[in-house]
């Protein structure tokens, strides 16, 4: 049974609930561990009988090591929510990216104006010259 978890908005409330996410899964890790341990232990004096009892030991470790399989998804759900939190919200290196790139640009568009405006100049003296000779030609 997958249960949708209601994530708080502010960020201290949210990485709160990370932690308790956190614990509790561990916790649930442990404890389950445990009692599989235990488990193991065999007691000669029991009012089951000796099949029944290797049955019902059997279905619980089955149980237990599914919670403990469950715990570990969530965990690994947990690790995926702080990644996603982290890239989404990583506001310094995002305007870092920004103000980089903006300057990147920058230098580029002046590049590209120094260049035109070069192409231009030297496209004006070469018109100049063009006229020059047509107007002083014979041949008009």
């Amino acid at each position: 049974m997958t249960t949708q978890r209601a994530y708080p908005q502010s960020k201290e409330a949210l990485l709160k609930s990370y932690m308790t996410r956190l614990k509790d899964d561990v916790k649930s890790i442990l404890v389950n561990y445990e009692e599989i341990v235990k488990l193991a232990k065999t007691d000669n004096e029991t009012q089951l009988s000796r099949m029944t009892q290797c049955e019902q030991d059997t279905f619980e470790m089955h149980v237990r090591a599914a919670n403990i399989v469950r715990a570990g998804e969530s965990l690994m759900k947990l690790v995926s929510d702080i990644k996603q939190y982290l890239i989404l919200n990583d506001f310094p290196s995002v305007n870092e990216a920004i103000t980089q790139n903006s300057k990147l640009f920058r230098t580029k568009q002046q590049e590209c104006d120094q260049k035109l405006a070069s192409l231009r100049d030297d496209m004006a003296a070469d018109l100049y010259d063009l006229e020059e000779e047509y107007y002083t030609s014979i041949y008009k």
